[in-house]
């Protein structure tokens, strides 16, 4: 080979300028040119037990406290109502995971941006944001609680002490604000280092819960096993009603009557809900009935708590990405049934009721501790190990809170409604420090402001959730008609009419979260007066906010550019950049708007054994200045690039170490580089000024200079959306497909694009022909595609399907395909030349052609190649075989003895 008209050229990373090489206008750089190293939070993943865990610290921490605030509202029925809450909320997770197949970074701003345009879409994440300010305080707190009960029980019945109520509800509270302090402080802290830091502190917050809740369930199961209900101290055993009691329930906290019938309580529907407490269940079944019911669910919404967070940490991921949210949002569901519906009707049936809400309102698992089967000291074991537990799963629901409204925020910000200079990445750790600060410090007011009443949090909590879930739902129907795009997974029950797909699942959950958030808004007052304000406030701050940026920007159209730390290095090591996996591949890119080699090889990339190196080389001309010392390198292009990056990487869910790479020679930089990094792969984009051959001629060359003639081994990819070529330098190295490593099947293996999986046969209707096809046939899987191309010699003017001008065979070998059940494909071309067959084998992705050839020539195939042969030969994009008969040998045959 020989080398480039160019020659050698310097690059990055060995550049080396000699004054005599410059003219005396020349200008060398005014520092060493260096290797940008880019960083962001947003190029790590997580995976779906992590990924469950964040979202189960504040959905499953619900356990703790939804069965008071309920039964608080309505009565001894609150089982009943959560354990149908739990089961809708399978419902409202599909309609989560359908938004997320749409878009990436998904949740309910982007989502309702979408469908019902920016205005609403700031109306809806403002009352999403009063859902998450209130999530972190009223689990923060209600953990705190249970810490301080535990030592005010162990203090009153160890050293027998009578602690008045009052005394003991101060302790309660004020002890209860501080801890909720620290530990909103500790998860602020872990949410600046990142999500891997703050997942791995709540997946071992859920492996501790669940052993608690194995515990609980089984201990509590063998106590009503043993003992039956529980009895007050009248005797009477405990009961489950059926339906919601809406008279005013005595709250021992407040020490006054609360209606839960709201801004009704003075109208006749609201003493016609007060009778139905003590009529049999056939006279609910009446429309006054069924708005009793609904608001009774209404009450009961909060157990839902979390579900929002789905949507927020979709991004964070791993591949495969849709898979994997599926197993966290099962897991999800099952856990949160199990453990928040059955912790329900164990604390009804096993805490006496005279008691039950007098003592333990806000701490019914303690109740439930304290009343099993067992010797006191063993009670006092088991609540103490139950409050623990429940503190730290309620301190991790406040890590979920700090996630999710970091994600609500960030998507706000990206869409230009805060100010960018909140997206600024933290400099030693890349998050969104600015948005997390703004959310430590609202909770901490909150928790302050609140002094642990966790009744009242819980309350005003509800108002954020069921009108989160209302917009998010409507949404997702607009959705249906407005983006026709195909969705990886759908929520169930559409019909199809015409060219529009009704969606009847997706209508009936929005009609069952609209009816329940209407409810809400009239019978649930802290709620929606606390709502309304708080609503009102963040949603004026997003518009004046967004009106001052519009009126910045003069006009001119946002564009979300992500925020990246910048970090100069002399030479790039696998140490730099820590690669730790066996295999290493360099992708090498160039332009935000043809990123196919990047997407391909993430998804190839099995992340388990390959680190993908994405780099790109930056035009820098000799004696040319970079920007001056203390400004960022990174221009605007260069951050449109890195946001296509990031695009690209968090929708295949695989972590990718980005570089730019100064040069005057990108080529030379990027095999540089992969020698720097020991690449097994490099896979590139095809030149816009070379043809394929002269730039596969010069990366050997340069690879083959670059090691002195011994080179190391490397397989060099140039990618296009119709061809893939391989160079395998000194042998290659080419690193495994996941979907090679994974296939347990040949099938399974076609179907992840390895491999032949459509086959094209020409056919000339000669019987040779037809007998080529006929081992085709029963040679290849019938999974795989098969078409056949006739290219028999027109017929004369009148002549038809003659048996001697060939279509009278392919006829007849079609019939035969279909008689067998095999499916066939018959193409025909006006025109049945090389360019056409061509064309149409690379709009149709076959993978493989198969060229007979003539029966003269099978001594000397390549040689005789007609004109269309020759072209198909040299222009295909995929495989070509050519099929030669067999041959008539020159020499005796039968060599058997003859008899004598």
């Amino acid at each position: 080979m020989t080398p480039s008209p160019a020659g050698l050229p310097s690059s990055a990373t060995n550049q080396q300028q000699t004054s005599s090489a410059a003219g005396p206008s020349a200008r060398r750089l005014s520092r060493p040119t260096q290797v940008i190293i880019v960083s962001s939070v947003m190029f790590s993943f997580i995976g779906y037990w992590r990924t469950a865990a964040v979202v189960l610290c504040d959905l499953a921490s619900t356990a703790y406290y939804i069965g008071g605030i309920v039964e608080q509202a309505i009565g001894s029925a609150a089982p009943w109502f959560i354990l149908a809450v739990m089961c809708f909320s399978y419902a409202v997770r599909s309609v989560y995971i359908e938004s997320c197949t749409l878009f990436v970074r998904g949740g309910v701003y982007r989502v309702v941006r979408e469908a019902l345009g920016k205005f609403m879409a700031k109306l809806a994440v403002s009352s999403l944001m009063f859902d998450y300010i209130l999530t972190g305080p009223i689990s923060a707190v209600s953990g705190g609680q249970y810490i301080v009960g535990l030592v005010i029980e162990v203090v009153a019945r160890w050293f027998k002490v009578e602690i008045d109520p009052d005394t003991r509800d101060l302790f309660k509270r004020l002890g209860s604000v501080v801890l909720a302090t620290a530990v909103t402080v500790y998860f602020f802290r872990k949410n600046i280092i990142g999500i891997h830091e703050s997942s791995e502190k709540a997946l071992k917050i859920m492996i501790i819960t669940t052993i608690m809740a194995v515990v609980m369930l089984s201990w509590c199961s063998v106590t009503l096993a043993v003992s039956g209900v529980a009895k007050d101290k009248n005797g009477v055993p405990n009961t489950i009603r059926l339906t919601p009691d809406l008279r005013p329930h005595f709250n021992p906290t407040t020490k006054e009557y609360e209606d839960p019938t709201g801004f009704l309580k003075h109208t006749s529907v609201a003493q016609e809900l007060r009778e139905l407490a003590d009529k049999p269940w056939s006279d609910w079944l009446s429309w006054i009935g069924v708005f009793g019911i609904l608001i009774a669910f209404g009450h009961s919404v909060l157990a839902m708590s979390g579900e929002e967070t789905l949507a927020q940490v979709y991004r964070e991921v791993e591949s495969p990405k849709l898979q994997n949210f599926k197993k966290a949002a099962f897991i999800v569901f099952v856990y949160s049934l199990v453990l928040t519906g059955g912790i329900s009707f164990l604390a009804v049936l096993l805490i006496p009721a005279d008691v039950r809400m007098q003592d333990y309102s806000d701490n019914l698992i303690g109740g439930l501790a304290m009343n099993v089967v067992g010797p006191l000291w063993a009670k006092l074991l088991l609540n103490a190990f139950v409050v623990v537990v429940g503190a730290l799963i309620l301190s991790g629901a406040v890590n979920t809170a700090i996630i999710g409204s970091n994600g609500v925020l960030n998507r706000v910000a990206e869409d230009g409604v805060m100010p960018e200079w909140f997206l600024k990445p933290h400099p030693r750790y890349g998050t969104t420090y600015r948005i997390l600060w703004l959310i430590f410090l609202l909770q901490l007011f909150t928790i302050w402001a609140s002094f642990g009443d966790v009744l009242l949090l819980g309350e005003a909590y509800a108002f954020g959730v069921i009108w989160s879930f209302v917009f998010q739902a409507m949404s997702m129907v607009v959705l249906r008609f407005t983006d026709p795009r195909p969705r990886e997974a759908k929520v169930p029950l559409n019909l199809r009419i015409g060219k529009y797909e009704v969606p009847i699942g997706l209508t009936i959950v929005l009609v069952l979260l609209l009816a329940s958030a209407v409810c809400n808004l009239l019978t649930k007052e802290v709620a929606t007066i606390g709502g309304l304000i708080f609503t009102a406030v963040f949603f004026t701050m997003f518009l004046i906010s967004e009106h001052y940026h519009e009126r910045k920007r003069r006009g001119k159209e946002h564009e979300h550019l992500e925020q990246f730390n910048e970090k100069r290095t002399e030479t790039v090591t696998p140490a730099s950049l820590g690669l730790n996996k066996p295999y290493r591949k360099l992708v090498a890119i160039r332009s935000p708007y043809n990123l196919f080699m990047l997407e391909k090889a993430l998804a190839e990339a099995d992340p388990e054994t390959t680190d993908i190196v994405v780099m790109t080389a930056k035009l820098a001309p000799i004696g040319s200045d970079l920007a001056p010392e203390g400004q960022p390198d990174l221009d605007t292009y260069d951050q449109q690039l890195m946001t296509a990056v990031v695009e690209r990487a968090e929708k295949a869910g695989k972590q990718v170490k980005p570089l730019i790479v100064p040069t005057n020679n990108p080529l030379h930089a990027v095999l540089t580089t992969a020698r720097d990094i020991q690449a097994n792969e490099v896979i590139m984009g095809a030149s816009n000024r070379y043809t394929a051959d002269e730039q596969l001629e010069q990366i050997a060359f340069y690879w083959i200079s670059m090691h002195g003639g011994n080179p190391a081994p490397l397989t060099v990819r140039i990618l296009s959306r119709e061809r893939d070529m391989y160079l395998d330098l000194a042998g290659g190295n080419r690193i495994p497909k996941i979907s090679e490593r994974k296939a347990r099947s040949v099938a399974e293996l076609r179907a992840a694009g390895v491999g032949v999986n459509r086959v094209m046969l020409l056919h000339d209707g000669s019987p040779a022909n037809s007998d080529l096809f006929q081992a085709v046939l029963t040679m290849l899987d019938p999974q795989v595609g098969l078409g056949v191309v006739p290219v028999a010699p027109s017929c004369s003017p009148g002549e038809g399907v003659g048996p001697l001008n060939g279509y009278a065979v392919v006829h007849h070998d079609e019939e035969r395909a279909r008689q067998l059940g095999r499916e066939l494909q018959v193409i025909t071309l006006p025109t049945p030349d090389g360019r056409a067959i061509v064309e149409r084998a690379s709009k149709d992705q076959y993978d493989l052609i198969i060229l007979p050839l003539s029966d003269e020539t099978p001594n000397n195939p390549l040689g005789a190649l007609d004109e269309r042969s020759h072209y198909i030969v040299r222009n295909a994009h995929c495989r070509v075989f050519l099929a030669t008969h067999p041959v008539i040998p020159n020499e005796v045959v039968d060599r058997t003895p003859s008899s004598t």
